[in-house]
């Protein structure tokens, strides 16, 4: 047993950050949360959701760019941080910050590791066509998402996912690993499990998206659809924007699409007609129904094309 709290600082953003904190402060004994570091620019509209939870719970509070700086690991080492845990920011740590915490840094990575390293990873693997997913919990090393694995937590996809629904799974199984980091550094550090990965097998995702954002009419239903879906983060902006299509010889971003199951006898990209419920358009091997775009900077119905 310790005779002292665990000392921990905190590098996140969004809800998944937010979670994280009211989770560990909601722990009995409750580790020290010393820091709290987010986005602070206070020339934003409204501050990040993280910065206002830590706040309201009183918790010293810095800008995320600091884990950036070599400097910055001195004043961790000073402050006698145990436990450096990152949860959804993409501000890369400087080797020093990462070995500055007596136990260790730590990652909650959402998506399976080494397979889906990068970023938008829940988006990834939707269009990739993958049946399960994962959220992982890793020691950080030097190596952006390459450190060992801490545990790994699987859970299955279907045909209905978005990319927003795989990153909600993500956040809720993913916080419980981190509650139970930190129980389990707070009882025994030395059982901290530390599973290298295998880089053989390590795939590492950029930000943007597959072809450009692009979508081409020529493509099977069922690539198109889980392209669109994986964009899907409604109502919350989508890391990828909207695949983007050319409908009724406009551009447009296909926000919803669904199969119909039934071929398509058609040139692609054909409408075969718009109706209140939807576009009717040709793929390279099935018809789909269009039934939300992005026009002129909103949602809107296929329907509205033909008013333009």
């Amino acid at each position: 047993m310790r005779d002292r709290s665990l000392r921990v600082v905190i590098v996140a953003e969004e809800s998944a950050g937010v979670q994280t904190l009211n989770a560990l402060v909601g722990l009995q004994p409750a580790p020290e949360i010393v820091g709290v570091l987010t986005s602070t620019d206070s020339a934003r509209e409204r501050r990040s959701l993280v910065y206002e939870a830590a706040r309201r719970l009183e918790v010293e509070t810095g800008s995320a760019r600091l884990v950036r700086s070599g400097a910055f690991a001195k004043r961790l080492q000073d402050e006698a941080i145990d436990i450096l845990i990152n949860v959804h920011s993409l501000f890369v740590a400087h080797p020093e910050v990462v070995a500055a915490p007596r136990i260790g840094s730590f990652n909650l990575h959402p998506g399976p590791l080494p397979e889906y390293a990068g970023l938008n990873a829940p988006s990834w693997a939707i269009y990739n066509g993958e049946t399960r997913h994962g959220v992982t919990l890793h020691w950080m090393d030097k190596d952006i998402d390459a450190g060992p694995v801490v545990w790994l937590d699987w859970f299955g996809l279907s045909d209905a996912d978005t990319g927003l629904s795989v990153a909600g799974q993500c956040v809720r199984r993913g916080v419980p690993l981190v509650v139970k980091l930190v129980q389990t550094a707070a009882q025994d550090p030395t059982s901290i499990p530390r599973v290298p990965q295998d880089r053989a097998r390590r795939r590492y995702f950029g930000a943007g998206p597959p072809s450009g954002g692009s979508l081409d009419w020529s493509w099977p239903a069922g690539q198109i659809s889980r392209f669109v879906r994986a964009a899907d983060y409604a109502p919350f902006p989508s890391p990828w924007g909207h695949p983007q299509a050319v409908l009724e010889g406009r551009p447009v971003g296909i926000v919803k699409v669904a199969s119909t199951g039934l071929p398509a006898e058609d040139p692609p990209g054909t409408v075969r007609e718009i109706t209140t419920t939807g576009a009717v358009v040709a793929t390279g091997d099935e018809l789909v129904v269009v039934d939300r775009i992005w026009l002129d900077g909103r949602y809107a119905k296929p329907m509205e094309l033909m008013s333009h």
